[in-house]
């Protein structure tokens, strides 16, 4: 994958860091604050309730995705807004030893993911922008695995970093003020770095009609609802990670309840272990080799596989809740199966809204194609909480497996192109 950005930038030089970026808010505002409201003694129906409304703003962020079409550059909007998230960070760990700490960390980090959904809307209109077809095809999962690795970092080092911290001063608030004072200095770090490393596509500039702002930004929305098959394919966004947006709310309290809860009773820093060592590793190649493989065959011929690659493997959740076992290599080996397939299959939707959000309005109809990726993670987590409770942790990882079978369905009715995100031959003289 030796390709170049049309701008003549090295993608390598940008991907990585850029969806990295893109990762890391997402993983602090929807498990990194998990995790450390756990450490803090709230109940998983309450932190499952209360994290999963902060998920609105990617819900709903196709509302102001035409702005960012419209108003500035897409590299203006990621640097500026990768600072405003630094602030944000910064804002949380000043105000987690204060007594309302909890309604105050809430509203920063539904501030940081309005910030954050701003920022995924212009990273990935830039990434389209400055790659060619068949190199988004080859680096989707590239992003894709720097994407997943800034939130195995949020649950891998991040957390090994609050738990030893943490056994280290007895004082779990400092630890995780330190850890976000270090979010927050990496966040200006990045920022700076992408404000002289990005590219500058010439097309990346300003998209406007020949009407008014009024009548550009519903325009963008008439020309989305017309597309082709866009019911089925909706409905395909929207099932796709019905299972995961379950499975991801309960996996971290599954790993730190106590075996008389059904857990596996590991701790913070063991949990960080399992998803920043054996996970990342798992994830990536999973991911590389998810891209490598569109840009080899195209997005039809790899569906089906992917599909199941990333459904399959939840499996291995019910044999942890049913078997607790308390090996650490059999829970990491279980955990890197599950990693591995998600690297592979997430590899087909990222690619798949690619292919719906083709056309003039690419950025802001991307936005809307996420924004009903975010619903259907968000309504789903929301009531994860409760309907763990109330089965228990082994049915409930069942009840995950089983929420896999409507994308399968909707899958059969899909209508892809064969040649999408396949590498066209050189034509040979």
């Amino acid at each position: 994958m030796n390709e170049r950005a049309p701008s003549g930038g090295s993608p390598w030089r940008w991907i990585p860091t850029l969806y990295f970026g893109q990762g890391i808010p997402y993983v602090v505002v929807m498990t990194l604050s998990v995790i450390m409201y756990k450490n803090l003694n709230l109940s998983n129906t309450e932190i499952a309730l209360y994290t999963s409304w902060l998920y609105l703003p990617w819900v709903i962020k196709p509302l102001w995705s035409p702005l960012v079409d419209m108003f500035r550059t897409k590299r203006f909007w990621i640097v500026a807004l990768q600072f405003a998230v630094a602030v944000a960070l910064a804002f949380v760990a000043f105000t987690l030893p204060m007594s309302h700490f909890f309604q105050i960390t809430l509203a920063v980090f539904w501030l940081m993911a309005f910030a954050s959904a701003t920022h995924d809307i212009a990273a990935d209109g830039f990434y389209m922008l400055g790659l060619e077809q068949h190199q988004q095809a080859a680096f989707v999962g590239v992003r894709s695995v720097f994407w997943r690795i800034a939130n195995i970092a949020g649950q891998g080092l991040l957390v090994v970093l609050a738990g030893t911290l943490a056994e280290q001063t007895g004082n779990i608030v400092l630890a995780w003020q330190i850890v976000f004072i270090v979010l927050a200095g990496m966040f200006l770090l990045l920022g700076a770095y992408h404000f002289f490393m990005l590219p500058k596509p010439a097309s990346d500039v300003t998209v406007r009609g020949s009407g008014g702002a009024i009548a550009d930004f519903l325009e963008t929305f008439a020309t989305f609802f017309k597309k082709k098959e866009i019911r089925v394919a909706l409905a395909f966004l929207l099932t796709y990670r019905l299972a995961e947006a379950q499975l991801v709310k309960l996996g971290s309290p599954f790993l730190l309840d106590a075996q008389s809860k059904g857990g596996l009773a590991l701790t913070t820093a063991q949990v960080g272990w399992v998803y920043g060592t054996i996970g990342v590793l798992a994830l990536t190649i999973g991911g590389i080799a998810g891209g490598y493989a569109i840009s080899r065959k195209g997005l039809r011929f790899w569906l089906w596989p992917m599909l199941l690659a990333i459904h399959v493997p939840n499996l291995a959740y019910v044999f942890l809740a049913y078997a607790q076992p308390t090996s650490m290599p059999i829970i990491a080996s279980a955990i890197a199966v599950e990693q591995l397939g998600y690297g592979f299959g997430f590899a087909a939707y990222l690619l798949f809204m690619i292919m719906i959000a083709d056309g003039a309005h690419k950025t802001a109809h991307y936005a809307l194609c996420t924004g009903f990726m975010a619903l259907g993670m968000m309504l789903p987590g929301m009531a994860s909480g409760w309907i763990q409770t109330e089965l228990g942790y082994v049915n409930f990882f069942v009840w995950v497996c089983i929420c896999t079978l409507p994308s399968m369905a909707i899958a059969f009715f899909l209508k892809i192109d064969p040649a999408f995100g396949k590498k066209r031959e050189e034509v040979k003289p």
